[in-house]
C-alpha cells in the first residue's frame, strides 16, 4: 500500500510539468469559442449565488448573523464557493478517465496524473472565485485577521482530499459507469443535506451532528465559514476535525488499494 502511494506521488511529481500545462489547456478548452471567454467561470457561479441569496434572504427572510453583524451574503458565499469546486469533483472528477481516454491509450499517462489534471484545472477556477470572495469580504467591511490564515491550509486540504477522491472513483467508474452515475445522483442530495445552505450547528439532534461530522462537504463548508464569517479556528470543533481526518485517511487507504488492484485493468478497458 505504501509503495502504491509512493508510486502515485512519484508519477505526479515526474509529470508535474505536463499536468500543469494540460490543466491550463483544460481551462482554455472550456472557454474556447465563447465571446466572454473566461468571464463564464464567474458568471455561472454569480447567477447561482444571486438566486440563492434572493430566495433565502429576500424571499424567505433567512438570516445568519445578529443585527449589526456581517451580511448574509458573506456567509452564503463562504460556503457555496467551495461547494462549486466540490460539485465539479463529485460530478466530473469521479469519472475523469473517460474525459481523457487518449492520455491512457496514446500517451500512457499515469492514471493518477489524469485526476490531477482535472483537479488542478478546477482548483485554478476555485482560486479565482476565492479572490472574488476576498473582494466580497472587503466590501462587507470585514477586517483582515489571523483566522484568514486558515484559508491557504484549507485550499491545500481541499485539493488533496478531492484529488484522492477522484483517483479512487475514476478507477471504479472506468470499469463500470454505474459508479459515475451513482456519484452524479448523489450530488444534489449531498448539496441539500450537507449544510451548504443552512447552519449545521442549529440542528438539535446529536445523531445528525455525528453523521455530518464525517461528511467532508460539511467539514469544508464549516471550515471556510469559520475563517471568513464565524471567526474561530476550525480545530476548535473537535468532532469535525476528527471526522474529517478519519474520512481522509480511509479515502487514502481505499484509493491506494483500488489503484493497486485495478490500475493495469483500467488501462486495458479504456
Amino acid at each position: 500500500m505504501l509503495s502504491t502511494l509512493r508510486t502515485i506521488l512519484k508519477d505526479n511529481w515526474e509529470w508535474r510539468g505536463q499536468i500543469v500545462r494540460l490543466s491550463l489547456f483544460e481551462l482554455r478548452k472550456k472557454s474556447r469559442g465563447a465571446v466572454l471567454s473566461w468571464a463564464w467561470f464567474f458568471i455561472k457561479p454569480a447567477m447561482y449565488i444571486f438566486c440563492f441569496w434572493f430566495a433565502l434572504e429576500i424571499g424567505l427572510r433567512v438570516g445568519s448573523g445578529s443585527a449589526g453583524g456581517p451580511p448574509y451574503i458573506l456567509w452564503l458565499c463562504a460556503g457555496i464557493i467551495p461547494w462549486f469546486f466540490m460539485s465539479d469533483m463529485i460530478n466530473t472528477g469521479s469519472d475523469v478517465l473517460h474525459r481523457y481516454p487518449y492520455l491512457v491509450n496514446k500517451i500512457k499517462f499515469p492514471l493518477s496524473g489524469i485526476s490531477a489534471i482535472f483537479t488542478g484545472a478546477t482548483m485554478i477556477v476555485q482560486l479565482m472565485l476565492m479572490a472574488v470572495l476576498f473582494g466580497i469580504y472587503i466590501v462587507c467591511g470585514m477586517p483582515f485577521d489571523v483566522y484568514l490564515l486558515q484559508v491557504p491550509v484549507l485550499l491545500v486540504l481541499l485539493f488533496m482530499f478531492w484529488d484522492a477522491f477522484s483517483i479512487m472513483f475514476s478507477q471504479l467508474s472506468a470499469l463500470s459507469k454505474d459508479f459515475a452515475n451513482l456519484m452524479k445522483s448523489f450530488s444534489t442530495p449531498i448539496f441539500w443535506l450537507s449544510g451548504v445552505l443552512f447552519r449545521v450547528d442549529n440542528i438539535d439532534n446529536a445523531v445528525i451532528h455525528a453523521v455530518l461530522d464525517y461528511n467532508p462537504v460539511t467539514f469544508f463548508t464549516k471550515a471556510f465559514r469559520a475563517a471568513f464569517y464565524d471567526k474561530y479556528w476550525i480545530w476548535e470543533d473537535v468532532g469535525a476535525i476528527v471526522g474529517f481526518l478519519v474520512v481522509f485517511l480511509i479515502t487514502i487507504l481505499v484509493m491506494a488499494l483500488i489503484y493497486k488492484k485495478f490500475n493495469e485493468e483500467v488501462a486495458d478497458v479504456l
